[in-house]
């Protein structure tokens, strides 16, 4: 390891502790080293410009304007009336509620920080109504926000998919039965809970009830149906189904709930162009951070050391990269930790025979599970915000839910077919 290479990674562990953004981490502390190493600085410029050059990455800033139209339109609110009318009858009914949502929603968003936004304040205040402290409605409405990026669309799919030039519709589709095996187990998590603790339930209203509620939330119920259904059946790429999302979306408020006024539409296109460029800001900078990674031949040694300590055993391979992604997630944003490590991890992958579709599911669901981990935990930080509490109170509530994740990531990991039946039977890999 070279002189100039410590002297980067220093700088950037040193900016990332004291608060420097990600992306301005990895931009500076690049920049250092090429200044250090005297490297051409022209180079920072080819590699940020390069880091963006990408068509598939329209998609990003289209899957998140679609979901801010959703949650200013009044969307979010219609889906949480249809979900409690839905299953709100079941002990802890509405954190299964919660769940439902945070299910459908993830087929509009591709987000977890957007699902936990959009529909966090609705659902914690409805459960703290109905007498759930806000300690476990937090750890609900923060684990089930997780959903989001495993099911499709998926801003974490898109960018890792870009990295390992894999293909997003086989990505999406292996998404699929892993979200719903996640929500599933929170859902059997919450019975468990709602028994122990008495938990209200809400008595069945009936069919007409639940008919009413299902044709006001069907406009809002088809969205995942469009998007999914026009990139899964061939019908379109991920970028074009983002872009009909956005027209879809703009519509519904606009035309049929009639609540989206101009206001709504400037703030929702303010808050789509900050997301993204916070977001094209770490592919720039990482970038170049892996650029400088490959030059120093970090990636070989990387590979070198994975296949002495694992003797070429792909469960052990496993293992380790779940270890590994796992620590990451609880310092770093989920599109920094792909952009860096992937480039040398894929590489193994491929020795390894390990399907880079199946890879990446276990990537982001490990990604995902760090969004609830201090010290950074981004969702983790929002549900603490929302109800007002310590950081440190919403983990401990969030613990249980955690390990139900981990049992997951691990079925996920260690049995591909659960990930990679739906791709492989739509002819995808």
């Amino acid at each position: 390891m070279s002189n100039s290479l410590i002297i980067m990674l220093v700088i950037f562990a040193f900016m990332i502790l004291t608060g420097v953004p990600i992306g301005f981490s990895l931009m500076l502390s690049s920049f250092t080293y090429l200044v250090v190493n005297g490297t051409p600085l022209a180079v920072a410029l080819q590699k940020y410009t390069s880091g963006i050059n990408n068509f598939t990455q329209i998609a990003v800033p289209f899957f998140i304007l679609a979901a801010n139209f959703m949650n200013t339109s009044g969307v979010t609110t219609r889906l949480f009336g249809w979900a409690k009318k839905l299953i709100g009858w079941i002990p802890g009914g509405l954190a299964h509620t919660n769940v439902l949502c945070s299910i459908v929603f993830a087929g509009m968003s591709g987000a977890a920080v957007a699902d936990a936004g959009g529909l966090g304040n609705i659902e914690i205040a409805a459960m703290r109504e109905d007498g759930y402290d806000d300690e476990f409605s937090a750890a609900v409405t923060g684990a089930s926000s997780t959903i989001g990026p495993i099911i499709p669309p998926s801003i974490p799919m898109v960018v890792y998919c870009i990295t390992t030039s894999s293909s997003v519709a086989a990505m999406f589709a292996a998404g699929v039965v892993p979200g719903l095996l996640m929500g599933l187990s929170m859902m059997v998590l919450i019975y468990f809970i709602a028994k122990k603790r008495n938990y209200v339930r809400h008595p069945f209203e009936g069919p007409v009830s639940l008919l009413t509620a299902t044709i006001q939330a069907i406009p809002a119920l088809i969205t995942p149906v469009i998007i999914l259904g026009g990139i899964l059946g061939g019908f379109c790429t991920p970028t074009e189904a983002g872009a009909l999302a956005v027209v879809y979306s703009f519509l519904l408020g606009v035309l049929f709930f009639r609540n989206l006024k101009f206001p709504d539409i400037k703030k929702a296109l303010f808050e789509a162009a900050c997301s993204t460029v916070s977001v094209m800001t770490i592919v720039v900078g990482a970038s170049l951070f892996a650029f400088v990674l490959t030059i120093e031949k970090v990636p070989n040694q990387m590979a070198a050391f994975m296949m002495n300590y694992t003797h070429g055993n792909v469960y052990l391979f496993l293992l380790f990269s779940n270890v590994l992604f796992l620590i990451l997630g609880c310092f770093l944003e989920p599109t920094a930790a792909m952009l860096i490590m992937m480039p040398m991890l894929a590489g193994i992958c491929n020795q390894m025979e390990i399907s880079l579709v199946h890879y990446g599911i276990v990537v982001v669901l490990n990604l995902m599970i760090g969004l609830l981990t201090p010290p950074v935990g981004l969702v983790l930080s929002m549900m603490s915000d929302l109800v007002q509490k310590p950081m440190e109170s919403i983990f401990k509530a969030t613990v249980p839910f955690f390990l139900v994740l981990v049992l997951v990531l691990l079925l996920v990991t260690y049995i591909p077919a659960i990930s990679m039946w739906l791709p492989t039977m739509l002819g995808y890999v």
